[in-house]
């Protein structure tokens, strides 16, 4: 005779799995340039899964990973100078990688803590997240948003290059504001 854990069974049926659906997903960043405006890009290619769990969110994950070479600034030109080896390096690190770690709730917002690898280095960052809601698409899918952002130190991921501009300051801030719209769809 077998015996069921209730309670087992109780936690495994609120977990869900998502998958990030990177047509409904943009990952956008801005810089200040010249130290008097700011450029905007963003990154067209994202895969990832969200393991959601509806009971206690303190308990869902989320990985992703961008294809840097997907990046687009809105300028060819400069879009090639950020896969050099002056920024990304897209030959040697093609992607950029997020793996949560834990997730807090406070208020009716998240901080969800993890490792983030830009060009083979790995830092704790925390992104302030917001469940933006669930729906269900034309098709019968069910979809899932969240809305997060953070800003982080470019230089501590090795992105280093910079010009000294002769009024003084530098050409690219060091402070990348990150702002990711995610719609996952469940598995």
């Amino acid at each position: 005779m077998t015996l069921i854990d209730p309670t087992a069974q109780t936690l495994e049926s609120t977990r869900s799995t998502w998958t990030i659906d990177a047509a409904h997903t943009e990952v956008g960043f801005e810089v200040k340039h010249l130290m008097i405006s700011r450029v905007r890009g963003r990154f067209g290619a994202v895969t990832g899964t969200i393991e959601l769990d509806a009971e206690d969110p303190t308990r869902s994950s989320v990985t992703a990973e961008i294809d840097v070479t997907s990046i687009d600034t809105r300028q060819e030109q400069r879009d090639a100078h950020l896969r050099s080896a002056d920024f990304f390096d897209v030959e040697n690190f093609p992607s950029i990688g997020f793996r949560s770690s834990r997730v807090e709730r406070v208020g009716d917002r998240y901080r969800v803590t993890g490792a983030l690898t830009i060009r083979g280095v790995t830092r704790e960052v925390v992104l302030d997240a917001t469940d933006e809601g669930r729906g269900r698409d034309p098709w019968g899918g069910e979809r899932a948003a969240f809305s997060a952002s953070l800003v982080i130190d470019r230089r501590d991921f090795g992105l280093t290059w910079n010009q000294a501009l002769e009024t003084g300051g530098v050409l690219v801030a060091n402070d990348i504001r990150v702002t990711l719209d995610v719609q996952a769809v469940k598995a």
